[in-house]
């Protein structure tokens, strides 16, 4: 080894209460090191190589109270690799699991470099004797923490925070592999999601917020390893505080945050805004056979769900569960997304499987949990965004509705509801009325603004819009597990054919079909939520569970984008814009409006249509009826929108017969005329309105 540097600080400064104190800081005399590891009986830093295989030094750290332990260390800074050996107690029947021979990342890292070497002695265990502790040194085969020094941080968001949130969900890595105009050494990064080219895109479609999956510093699954194939999403959490370093362009060893800032700086420029898909509910550490990389060697520091036996809990599908009815476990958790915000400028974050964050000591969701009521009380996260995927795969884990304000949650009802709904397969037309003005079954008996329903056709998880109207079957034999992965419950329809054709026929129907499912996503009141690629036409082949394929099966080609989509889905966002009687901040309830001086106006701010003239109503409109409400086989409504100063009527048909429906005259609109056509044949006349095929129409009227 190499001269021991030496600790010269035996506690802390006064200056540095509760997390400044835990992680690698860089000082005038060197670096301080803390760690948090209640049942540790010592606490070694090693200081390694830029092999990352040599050790050059160990220093003890001291006791520092709390379960927290301290040094600092002469001539240590930025890009030294590091990590910690836990002493304590190995009684795994009680979940204590320390074992020093197992090098660990520090939980507090800023950066992690390196990955995991599954022939290597990671396991705390000897294999297959769970209870037998490994005493092989690990290093050399485990991932490295590194020390970093502060980057400057990002700029704030250009101009206020958009009252209309509409989110663009992507993938850093996926979004720009194949971006032509981004730089070939930039493709695949953090600097490639920030670049122009990129950014222009995002502008020219409208949204006004990224929401990147998972960039905090991932590793993949063992069994993934084994079938020659990687974790491409990143839900596999090591570095809860670390940017992903697969997405740097500077390297791993630190350059990987300032690429990150770099990034939030472009966006922000742009006006964007940047959510973060953070995976706070288990680890990359798997089961109790799993390999230990951090957490699980941190002595009794409690990270994980036990049951009586000593073996983790599982309500993730993915073999352990973050335990935040531990205090230490859900103040890490708090600190982690404290730093995202206030040290690299990220703008809200989207929770996946939320449900297990709110699980108490016998594992049981509490809607009264300490960590909603934290965050509703922090002066940094109750200002940021927060959206709840509001299930997990535990018991009584789904919550859709329940998270309460200041929350928005993923609907997952909308995307079954609007998917069945185009396919013909929807029972009437009564729950795509609840569904298109904001799902107030779910969140109005909470008084909930419009807002908090995250409204979505696709997803990350399942197919593309593309594959949605082109596949009736998942094919996802390339996951090597025999096609039994994801979903079976697609929703989708192939219009004749399965996969790809050269049929013109298809190719045009499954278009139109596409531009429906669009047009009533970002015509409906709530927050729209777009899968990168959706409006350029992107396929995985028909795989509905591409997690695991870091290839051209996930990533976005832009060689031959589907133009007239894109131009649909930019013109409806422009719609949104321009229009605030699509974007409610309040559910309208066909309440009558008033004019400028407060008389009524002789008409509702919403109202049903069935299509036919009624010349009993004073606007000549046949408004639905209980009767019509029940017609389990209708697959046509109106919906009429009016405000002060104009008057909307969207009309969704999902027949493919032609019809005549009755445009409203009077008080409630005169000289409709129309806005946006995914028909591509609509005619509107004085009084009605000629729908050819099935399809979305806006229509104005002036009032």
């Amino acid at each position: 080894m190499d001269a021991r540097p030496s600790a010269v600080s035996e506690a802390w400064p006064g200056d540095l209460p509760g997390p400044a104190a835990l992680g690698a800081t860089v000082v005038a005399e060197g670096t301080r090191f803390g760690l948090w590891s209640p049942g540790a009986t010592r606490v070694e830093l090693v200081l390694v190589a830029e092999d990352s295989r040599t050790a050059t030094a160990s220093v003890d750290l001291a006791p520092a109270g709390d379960g927290s332990w301290q040094t600092t260390v002469a001539g240590v800074g930025p890009g030294q690799r590091y990590g910690y050996r836990v002493h304590g107690t190995w009684a795994p029947e009680r979940g204590l699991r320390a074992n020093p021979a197992k090098l660990l990342v520090d939980p507090w890292a800023r950066a992690v470099t390196g990955d995991v070497d599954l022939h290597g002695p990671v396991r705390d265990h000897v294999p297959g004797r769970t209870s037998l502790r490994d005493e092989r040194d690990s290093l050399g085969s485990v991932p490295l923490s590194v020390v970093v020094a502060p980057v400057p941080r990002p700029e704030p968001l250009a101009g206020p925070r958009s009252e209309d949130l509409v989110v663009y969900e992507t993938h850093v890595r996926g979004a720009t592999r194949l971006h032509p105009d981004v730089p070939e050494a930039l493709r695949g990064t953090y600097a490639g999601m920030g670049h122009p080219a990129v950014v222009q895109h995002l502008q020219r479609l409208g949204v006004t917020a990224v929401e990147l999956l998972p960039v905090h510093h991932f590793v993949s699954e063992p069994h993934l390893v084994e079938r020659g194939l990687v974790n491409y999403w990143g839900y596999n959490t090591l570095g809860f505080f670390a940017p992903h370093a697969g997405y740097s362009s500077r390297g791993s060893t630190g350059g990987q945050v300032q690429d990150f800032a770099d990034m939030v700086t472009a966006l922000h420029r742009a006006g964007i805004e940047v959510l973060l898909d953070v995976v706070l509910n288990h680890t990359c550490e798997g089961d109790q056979t799993g390999p230990t990389l951090c957490f699980r060697g941190m002595a009794g520091s409690g990270w994980y769900r036990l049951d009586a036996t000593g073996a983790q809990v599982d309500t993730t599908g993915c073999g352990n569960s973050v335990d935040t009815s531990s205090p230490g476990v859900l103040a890490f958790l708090l600190d982690c997304l404290r730093y995202w915000v206030e040290e690299l400028g990220v703008d809200g974050f989207r929770f996946d499987l939320a449900s297990t964050l709110l699980r108490d000591e016998q594992h049981r969701v509490d809607l009264a949990h300490p960590f909603l009521a934290a965050v509703r009380a922090d002066p940094v996260l109750s200002g940021v965004r927060l959206v709840s995927e509001s299930w997990d795969v535990g018991h009584d884990g789904y919550e859709v509705g329940s998270f309460g304000t200041p929350w928005l949650e993923w609907n997952d009802r909308y995307r079954g509801l609007v998917r069945d709904f185009w396919r013909g397969r929807a029972d009437g037309v009564r729950e795509l009325a609840t569904r298109l003005r904001g799902s107030a079954d779910l969140f109005d008996p909470a008084g909930r603004p419009v807002a908090s329903t995250v409204n979505f056709v696709t997803a990350h998880d399942g197919f593309t819009l593309r594959d949605l109207v082109s596949y009736e079957h998942k094919h996802n034999a390339a996951n090597g597990e025999h096609n039994r992965d994801g979903s079976d419950d697609n929703r989708s329809v192939n219009h004749g054919v399965e996969g790809e054709t050269e049929d013109p026929a298809v190719q045009a129907a499954r278009r139109r079909h596409v531009r429906h499912l669009l047009a009533t996503l970002l015509l409906s009141a709530g927050t729209p939520m777009i899968t990168a690629g959706d409006e350029l036409g992107r396929t995985q082949g028909g795989n509905n569970n591409a997690y695991c394929h870091d290839s051209e099966v996930s990533w976005t080609d832009w060689s031959d984008p589907w133009e007239d989509v894109l131009e649909t889905a930019a013109r409806l966002l422009r719609l949104r814009r321009e229009h605030p009687l699509l974007r409610p901040t309040a559910r309208p309830h066909g309440d009558p409006v008033l004019d400028d001086v407060g008389r009524p106006a002789g008409r509702p701010d919403l109202a049903w249509l069935r299509g036919g003239p009624d010349p009993a109503h004073p606007a000549g409109v046949a408004v639905m009826d209980h009767h019509a409400w029940h017609e389990h086989h209708r697959r046509l409504l109106g919906m009429y929108l009016s405000g002060v100063d104009e008057a909307l009527l969207v009309w969704f048909s999902a027949d493919e017969s032609p019809a005549e429906v009755t445009l409203p005259g009077g008080a409630w609109g005169t000289g409709w005329e129309v806005l946006l056509d995914t028909t591509a044949g609509a005619r509107a006349g004085a009084s009605s309105l000629h729908l050819p095929r099935s399809g979305v129409v806006v229509l104005r009227g002036s009032v």
